[in-house]
């Protein structure tokens, strides 16, 4: 009798879990901001409710789908093209708060660098799969791979969103490491890129500026360092079980985008040390049962898109949280599944679904559900 598919239980409570703080939290943080600005304090939260149905929509579909259908060369280079051209299109696009990162259709926001995420993964996953046993010969493996994510990243960059780049390239480069990929020549390429990376730092003075107050971040409190002390203040004044919910002070016009970029400060005054750890939980819980994943899976294929979508989660998750916390310089990056905003979040459940599905086929139990 064939093996019924189920998937694994514990990345699609942890995910779930994430969204429905999302939902809690965003309305928490943006309620009385949306009432000042726009007059309408349930602006955002209706907005992120609507993301939340679509993206369990796609979730629900794209976890029936085999992911092996992914393997098709025509569809993954028809995804690069549309991507390619969706990221040379939004620079063309008139600057919002200074960045071309959007498309704006019916109101709504498309973040184009968020597909380019997931694609890149797509891409690189078949690259590495056809092409790891000779993963050490650079020009035959690595070559194809930097041709094509290379450009993606410096579109990115050009937004500018300097985060979701250096993010893509770590993504990226763990999975090229999880390849097999010589110690000596891993070295080389993390060198070039932090060369490349500081090439970026030095031209954008207000880069170097970032380094600098996060350094200090004192030196300029009202200015460079506003953010990450408001942010600091609201993790502090939390304690450990919190203010209550809707009873932090912070998002009151004192920490800027509250309901996106600095979502976890929010949660760290609102709920305490208990709500902040228990989200960070459930983004251990998708790494541990995402890399289980990769390991488990049926092919070479599935087990490097696994790596790339657990490490899409997680490495963006510990970017915008240490950027919370103050351990590193501010970057415009969103929490995944919890901050507001619906092309990260639709990415997000749709990557979690892909790998809902790799974990069906899975060579274990994987705590199927």
């Amino acid at each position: 009798m064939a093996r019924k598919l189920q998937s694994d239980r514990w990345i699609f409570l942890a995910a779930f879990a994430l969204v429905c703080i999302s939902v809690v939290m965003v309305y928490s943080a943006s309620a009385v901001v949306a009432l000042e600005r726009f007059k309408q304090p349930y602006l955002f939260i209706t907005k992120q409710i609507m993301w939340v149905a679509v993206g369990l929509a796609i979730l629900s579909v794209v976890m029936r789908i085999d992911y092996r259908h992914y393997r098709n060369e025509r569809f993954v280079w028809g995804a690069l093209a549309v991507v390619g051209f969706m990221l040379l299109a939004v620079l063309l696009m008139p600057p919002i708060n200074g960045t071309r990162r959007w498309f704006g259709i019916g109101g709504l926001g498309i973040q184009p660098s968020e597909l380019a995420k997931m694609v890149a993964i797509l891409f690189t996953a078949l690259m590495l799969e056809r092409r790891m046993h000779r993963i050490d010969e650079v020009k035959y493996s690595l070559a194809p791979i930097a041709l094509v994510v290379g450009p993606m990243v410096a579109l990115i960059a050009a937004e500018p969103d300097f985060g979701t780049s250096v993010a893509l390239l770590g993504v990226v480069g763990v999975m090229i490491f999880a390849a097999g990929l010589n110690y000596k020549y891993f070295a080389g390429a993390v060198a070039l890129a932090v060369s490349a990376l500081i090439v970026l730092l030095i031209q954008a003075p207000y880069r170097v500026k970032r380094i600098t107050t996060f350094l200090d971040p004192w030196a300029d409190p009202l200015d460079g360092g506003f953010q990450i002390i408001q942010s600091l203040i609201a993790v502090g004044s939390g304690g450990v079980f919190g203010k209550g919910l809707m009873e932090g002070e912070q998002k009151l016009f004192y920490l800027p985008e509250p309901h996106t970029d600095f979502i976890y400060a929010v949660v760290a005054e609102e709920l305490g040390m208990v709500g902040a750890v228990l989200l960070l939980a459930c983004f251990c819980v998708l790494a541990w049962r995402g890399i289980r994943v990769a390991t488990t899976a049926p092919d070479a294929f599935g087990s490097f898109l696994a790596l790339g979508i657990t490490m899409m989660l997680v490495i963006q998750a510990f970017v915008n949280i240490s950027v919370v916390l103050g351990l590193a310089p501010t970057k415009g990056i969103p929490l995944p599944l919890v901050s507001a905003g619906g092309s990260s979040l639709l990415i997000s459940l749709l990557g979690v679904g892909v790998l809902l599905n790799i974990s069906q086929h899975s060579a274990t139990e994987t705590g199927a559900a």
